[in-house]
């Protein structure tokens, strides 16, 4: 078949929608720019290499430049070269001898080569960035494809965890398969393997209901890690927001994505992505000229107010998004609705939340973004994350999200990690965090599941490693180990401290066991949603490095094999069990935050804290920094009037102890042990329960509508 001839001009098209569409019979491209003169769009041959034609945009409407290709079919392949002044000192770096990528661009094809063509300015002028360089970039860019976005999702229908009964399983989609010795090669690491039967079994036999997955969207392997020998793993530096990273697609295809998807949803399994949109690829002003840079950087990007050659960093990479400008707010809010709607997506982390609502005079939780997303009728249904923190001023803002927001709270993780490790002072810090973080978010009606309550993440140590190390080994970054935060709150658990990372020791290694599982039920045993770590329930380790961004390599992918271990066998039932109790109980389904305001029976109520004793905590012992027990009760009536009461038992110290149990006299059973974990649920003879060293017990009783039972 003949391929229909290029047209030689554009007819003017309309403005709407951004990118590039096909309608049958030609397709309209959109791309906006408030401060170019001219654009011209880029055709290319099907492999990219060939540059077949430029065509000037006819039309500017509103600063959204636009034009029709007649009979320009599906597959076609573009891009863009935008002029304009080149005055970095006004925030301005057109170059039209730099191949831009479209920013609304749904698929890439061909790879970034690195080469000094990619920048914008000459690299070896002595006037570094201010002097332009006219070397043509298209044949090291990727560019854009024009795709059908078509698929027959059937009864696709969201799984609709609700928040309360949610559990997070944080994961990176290469690392889960890469080490699946039965996959087929070419399906590890990519959506090919996500929705693999094997897989959502394993989540399934856990407990998980949603998995997280780490940045998906078309990202850029950075130049000083190539040239170190290394690669950009965790995705945080996006090129593209609507196009899936190539890399992760098996056969090529977008439907990869949405199959995997549709089969999770089949399983009663969510969905939610690691999004980026606080900052891009491109880095500071010696960064390359990819896209939103040449296309309009004093638009796309927050400038240095009286210094707009600089970019206020408030990500630490490089450069911010300007989410204050309508046309990126909208870009931003367009990917977000495109991968709802068009991949059936379930949610979103927004790394660096902070950065996002962040206005003129700092963090705002009525910013714009999230007013837009809060009102939007598709993202304000779906779950929504962010992480709140970033780099700059009154960066830290842990609570301080609206409602419809939940947040990562380090917390937990940091409060968990030295109550374990036996840290004096840590009681009334852990008390908190056990029942949803109440002082952080008990406010603006928000609810306990707005703390995402975690031990560990991508970021950090492993949980294996968290107890197996007292300093973070990261000398495979190549970085001299400068690299990762020093500030872990982790032990090896030798006696003298001596004893890094692996050992045959018994003892240790038992130790190191206890405190991982006390630290694991903590986390499942806690009101807020909690999220796993891929790999901690067979206790992986990444060798203690705790800033795995750029090990794209066994290091940092999932041995499958590790779970077969007896180790690690035991712990993924230890973690089983938790998630069925958590299931199970009445306790772990509150929907609100408690304050001991409910009295069920005499001295019963909603909440309480109790010693070793069995006596409720007084000032001078929530006070005394050497404690490190404590015994949360928590009591919750069914529809049919009967109270479920549960005692949490925690002993952090390096002894036994005995707890003797609160009133009212009640029939309890003890449900776990983790220093004993493969104990089965059994009831308690007497009122008194021995709680080994580094352990957590969980008891749980119930009391009829006409009294004790």
């Amino acid at each position: 078949m003949s391929r229909s001839p290029i047209a030689s001009t554009l007819l003017p098209g309309k403005p709407y929608p951004l990118g590039a569409h096909w309608d049958g019979l030609g397709i309209n491209f959109a791309v906006f720019s408030a401060n170019a003169t001219r654009v011209e769009l880029c055709l290319f041959s099907r492999n990219g290499r060939k540059e077949l034609a430029r065509l000037t945009m006819p039309e500017c409407t509103d600063e959204v430049w636009h034009g029709y290709l007649p009979h320009a079919s599906l597959g076609t392949v573009y891009g863009y070269r935008v002029h304009g002044p080149y005055e970095p000192h006004h925030g301005h770096r057109f170059n039209p001898a730099k191949l831009l990528l479209d920013p609304y661009a749904r698929k890439l094809t061909g790879p970034l080569r690195w080469a000094d063509a990619l920048f914008g300015y000459r690299l070896q002028s002595p006037r570094a960035d201010l002097t332009p360089d006219r070397r043509d970039s298209a044949p090291m860019m990727p560019k854009a494809i024009v795709v059908d976005e078509s698929f027959h999702w059937g009864d696709d229908r969201p799984p609709a965890v609700p928040w309360e009964r949610t559990v997070i399983y944080e994961a990176h989609l290469r690392g889960l398969s890469m080490r699946r010795d039965d996959l087929l090669p070419h399906q590890r690491g990519t959506f090919a393997a996500l929705s693999d039967p094997r897989f959502v079994d394993h989540l399934h036999h856990l407990g998980v209901t949603t998995i997280e997955l780490l940045p998906i969207h078309a990202f850029l392997q950075d130049r000083f890690l190539a040239q170190r020998g290394l690669r950009n793993y965790w995705g945080y530096s996006t090129l593209s927001y609507y196009a899936p990273e190539p890399a992760y697609l098996s056969g090529g295809e977008l439907n990869e994505v949405k199959v995997a998807i549709r089969r999770l949803h089949a399983a009663g399994i969510e969905v939610i992505l690691d999004v980026v949109y606080n900052h891009t690829c491109e880095g500071n002003e010696l960064g390359p000229t990819l896209s939103w840079r040449g296309l309009d950087n004093a638009s796309y990007y927050r400038l240095v107010p009286g210094d707009e050659r600089h970019y206020i960093n408030d990500t630490g990479c490089g450069n911010t998004l300007n989410l204050s400008h309508p046309r990126v707010l909208q870009m931003v809010l367009d990917s977000l609705r495109y991968w709802v709607q068009c991949y059936h997506v379930d949610g979103f982390r927004f790394d660096l939340g902070s950065t996002l609502g962040r206005e003129g005079n700092g963090f705002d939780p009525g910013a714009g973004f999230f007013d837009a997303v809060l009102q939007d009728p598709v993202l304000s249904r779906v779950k929504l994350i962010s992480e709140p923190w970033d780099l700059g001023p009154g960066g830290y803002q842990v609570g301080n999200h609206p409602p419809g927001f939940a947040e990562w709270n380090d917390k937990f993780r940091d409060t968990v990690r030295r109550f374990w490790r036996g840290d004096p002072g840590q009681r009334g810090e852990l008390a908190a965090r056990l029942t949803g973080s109440a002082d952080l978010f008990d406010r603006r009606h928000r609810k306990p599941w707005a703390s995402i309550n975690f031990v560990t993440a991508h970021d950090g140590f492993t949980l294996a490693d968290l107890v197996s190390y007292a300093a973070k080994h990261n000398e495979a970054n190549g970085e001299d180990n400068r690299d990762g935060t020093d500030d872990n709150a982790s032990a090896n658990w030798s006696p003298d401290g001596s004893v890094e990372g692996p050992t045959d020791d018994p003892a240790i290694l038992a130790t190191r066991g206890q405190v991982a599982r006390a630290m694991m039920a903590t986390l499942l045993l806690s009101q807020g949603t909690p999220m796993l770590t891929a790999g901690d329930e067979w206790l992986r380790s990444q060798q203690g490095n705790n800033n795995a961004y750029c090990q794209d390599n066994e290091l940092s992918w999932l041995n499958w094999d590790d779970a077969q271990t007896p180790t690690g066998r035991g712990m993924v039932e230890c973690v089983r069990r938790l998630l069925g109790l958590r299931a199970r109980l009445p306790a772990y389904a509150e929907r609100q935050f408690l304050h001991g305001r409910q009295e069920f029976a005499p001295g019963l109520h909603d909440i309480g804290w109790f010693g070793v004793d069995g006596e409720p905590l007084t000032p001078e012992q929530w006070s005394n920094p050497e404690e490190r027990t404590l015994a949360l009760r928590r009591a919750r009536r069914d529809a049919d009037g009967q109270v479920h009461v549960t005692v949490l038992l925690l002993n952090a110290g390096t002894e036994a102890v005995e707890y003797r149990l609160p009133p009212p006299a009640l029939i309890w059973s003890r449900l776990f042990d983790s220093a004993r974990p493969e104990l089965p649920e059994a009831p308690l003879d007497h009122p008194v329960q021995p709680v080994a060293p580094h352990a957590a017990v969980l008891l749980a009783a119930t009391l009829a509508p006409s009294g004790p039972s």
